[in-house]
């Protein structure tokens, strides 16, 4: 019985670090980013068949959701003596909370959710992801660079597939422990 335990240990750890690791890549860009930009962007761009108005509103757009995705990566969440989920941004002292939760903060130690070097580099990632995203859609090569659809179709098709192996490689060695805006904590946390 003990032997069956055993071999069933590395498998599920195995399974366990990509199941995470695949849970680190989805909080990489924020869902709610990415659907904005989705479904604004082919309003904005007319579908690719841009005037100097689109493309500023365009522009406007992917400045926005990048913004979005490197501000989210400096927000964490903790679960107050409440039972409240509380929301702050990471600063180098510490969390600084949206709200005013002094009262519920008492048995959490806000200064252990010091800015770290790891923060950089998600949102390096996490900028590096959106960038590919919004800038090889279809619609937007079609308003900003129409003659690279056709000559760099290549680069177009295999880019964000190896963009995407790195981000998740690297976010995979390198978890993110961050419950930021859109990720409660769990309970056990």
């Amino acid at each position: 019985m003990a032997n069956s335990n055993t071999s069933l240990s590395p498998n599920s750890s195995i399974s366990g670090k990509t199941f995470s690791g695949f849970g680190n890549l989805v909080k990489l860009l924020p869902t709610g980013t990415v659907f904005i930009f989705q479904f604004l962007n082919p309003v904005l761009t007319n579908t690719g068949q841009c005037s100097l108005a689109n493309k500023v509103l365009t522009s406007i757009l992917i400045a926005l959701c990048g913004f979005s995705c490197a501000f989210s990566c400096f927000t964490d969440s903790y679960r107050g003596s409440d039972g409240l989920v509380h929301y702050g941004v990471v600063t180098v002292n510490g969390l600084w909370l949206f709200s005013d939760s002094s009262s519920s903060s008492g048995s959490v130690d806000l200064s252990s959710y010091k800015l770290r070097v790891g923060d950089f580099v998600h949102v390096f990632f996490a900028i590096i992801v959106f960038a590919a995203l919004s800038l090889l859609d279809t619609d937007t090569v079609r308003s900003f660079y129409p003659s690279f659809e056709s000559t760099g179709k290549t680069l177009l098709v295999s880019l964000p597939a190896v963009i995407g192996v790195i981000s998740g490689t690297v976010f995979m060695a390198f978890p993110n422990s961050r419950h930021g805006m859109g990720y409660p904590p769990s309970d056990s946390s």
